[in-house]
């Protein structure tokens, strides 16, 4: 528990690509794909005290966790949809640590993974029909972190699966 920083980040922090390779954005289409299957693995088993102990100190519990995947998919598939269908919306940033203490936050899991496989995969089967040309000059202006490119979110959301798959399975482990 000394080394906060792997805790806090077990794959490493996002660093945002200017652009992809077809084969690097397949391959981040690809790690949205799997998410829900790696984590039903990650949680299979799990108790709800283990569910409901927090990933690292002063951060979420693993039920948080999840709940908190579902919530930022969904935005980021709403976002996705603008951003193909709309010349550079703007959209609205929410706040993700008012949203993991509401009530629903302290449900069982279970549910928020039902909306996960189902969310990706309308979104990866979204992503996959992205004509070329639309990945570097379609995206959305974020109010917090500029403009994105479609080729940027799918490494956004490729890492952040990643990143908390890892916190989930760090907790599992502990």
């Amino acid at each position: 528990m000394s080394d906060l920083p792997s805790l806090q980040y077990p794959v490493g922090k996002f660093t945002r690509p200017q652009t992809l390779t077809a084969s690097e954005r397949g391959a981040a289409i690809d790690a949205i794909a799997a998410l829900p299957q790696q984590l039903d693995a990650a949680l299979a088993g799990m108790a709800d005290s283990q569910l409901d102990t927090p990933y690292r100190p002063g951060g979420w519990t693993v039920r948080q966790v999840v709940h908190h995947i579902a919530d930022s998919h969904m935005n980021a598939f709403i976002r996705t949809r603008l951003a193909i269908t709309e010349n550079w919306p703007a959209i609205v940033a929410y706040d993700q640590n008012a949203w993991a203490v509401l009530a629903d936050s302290r449900l069982a899991p279970s549910l928020s993974l039902q909306l996960i496989e189902g969310l990706h995969q309308r979104w990866t089967t979204m992503l996959r029909a992205v004509p070329e040309a639309d990945w570097a000059s379609r995206g959305y202006m974020h109010p917090e972190n500029g403009s994105q490119t479609l080729e940027q979110v799918v490494a956004l959301y490729a890492w952040h699966g990643r990143h908390h798959l890892g916190h989930i399975v760090n907790a599992a482990g502990r």
